[in-house]
């Protein structure tokens, strides 16, 4: 027994050694060690960005813009020192619950600032976490005032939803000559119930009547909507939702006979909403950062990038669009190395400090920030109409104001 028990002693002791010294599972998205196999030091560059859940596709997207300009550009020299950017990802799942979780990961691994998140909401939700790490953040198309208003962590690089709204509202009333409006949101959600607001405000200041809406959390069914829009005397419907929700209000506007335009915000501009509306009698509008072909070359590079991997293609939605989201994440990438260079450092505070007075122009036009609440000084929203037809965007005259 005594030798017996000796025996298993030694196993035990085989069997602990061995898992101590067993190396770690690693990935491209965990934290990697200070210097990568070129040898250069590391710089960590966070995407915080939904790949599930309703704004899955949208996320998909905006990471393809921020993994493209990596790929161009997948180093970055600070004062004579050449560092490789490795994105560390993570995905926040669409979800406020989940948004304070998927930043503690970034925290954890050690990154220098943050890009994203596409949606509002969760970029809303994760602040808290990054502010107590004193960790800067990049928002790329999330519009809600709320992401930047009374912090000093969190900047952007695209225009706000007041803005956003007053550009579909005099679209609204002045373009189409309509003078009242159905408006549709999701119910507790910050992007889509916040842009109707604006919505609203505006359309009402022009002399129109709005019929507010909204729908809870994991409706399918829009019947009861597009009827209450009919049935209320509207001439437009407008509703920024997520592109999930949009596909199915396209689906549903068609099989119920809406008969009326369809406004929306950024969340449509996506070849998701073009392939839901294609060969459908339904009429769509959206207002955007970018309109493919404002830049030849970055258009057709990218295209040539993403058709040359199933993977990407698939995260673009199936084809090679080029969405305005996409642009948008590529022009933060950019913006974000520049800040670092000004900074002449990977110090996240040096960087948040830098990020003021960083200025980059990008494909998707000149980038400053004002310095009230680090917001993007942009004054133009470009404006698309879906063809059936072509399953493709039309280009209508962009709005500027003021």
């Amino acid at each position: 027994m005594k030798k017996l028990a000796a025996i298993l002693l030694v196993l035990v002791l085989v069997v602990s050694t061995a898992a101590c010294s067993a190396p770690a599972a690693t990935t491209t998205d965990t934290a990697a060690a200070d210097q990568s196999a070129s040898g250069n030091p590391v710089v960590k560059v966070g995407v915080y960005e939904p790949a599930s859940g309703d704004n899955g596709a949208g996320g998909k997207q905006e990471t393809l813009g921020i993994e493209y300009a990596n790929d161009v550009s997948p180093t970055v020299e600070i004062n004579g020192t050449t560092y490789d950017v490795q994105l560390v990802k993570v995905d926040n799942e669409s979800s406020n619950d989940k948004a304070a979780s998927a930043a503690s990961t970034l925290v954890s691994a050690g990154v220098s600032v943050v890009l994203g998140s596409y949606g509002s909401g969760v970029s809303i939700a994760a602040s808290p976490t990054f502010e107590a790490a004193g960790i800067p953040c990049i928002g790329i198309t999330c519009t809600n005032p709320q992401v930047t208003e009374g912090n000093t962590h969190y900047f952007r690089i695209c225009f706000l939803d007041p803005f956003q709204g007053t550009v579909l509202a005099n679209y609204a009333f002045s373009t189409l000559g309509v003078k009242t409006a159905y408006c549709l949101s999701k119910l507790g959600d910050d992007y889509s119930g916040g842009l109707v607001n604006y919505f609203v405000k505006a359309f009402e200041a022009l002399g129109g009547t709005c019929v507010q809406d909204t729908f809870p959390d994991g409706n399918s069914d829009f019947t009861s909507y597009i009827n209450n829009a009919k049935n209320s005397g509207a001439e437009v419907f407008f509703s920024p939702v997520s592109t999930e929700a949009a596909q199915l209000i396209i689906d549903q506007a068609e099989s119920q006979s809406l008969g009326m335009p369809i406004l929306a915000g950024d969340t449509w501009d996506s070849n998701v909403i073009l392939q839901a509306a294609k060969g459908k009698n339904v009429d769509v509008t959206v207002t955007t950062f970018y309109p493919e072909g404002a830049n030849a070359e970055f258009d057709s590079s990218f295209k040539e990038w993403v058709n040359a991997d199933a993977t990407r293609l698939a995260n673009n939605g199936g084809d090679d669009t080029v969405a305005a989201v996409t642009a948008m994440g590529y022009d933060a990438y950019f913006f974000a190395l520049e800040a670092m260079k000004k900074a002449g450092s990977i110090e996240p505070a040096a960087i948040m400090e830098a990020l003021w007075s960083t200025t980059y122009t990008g494909v998707s036009g000149p980038i400053a920030l004002d310095q009230v609440n680090g917001d993007a000084i942009r004054n133009t929203a470009y404006v698309k109409h879906c063809n059936n037809e072509t399953g493709a965007w039309d280009a209508l005259p962009p709005v500027t104001i003021g």
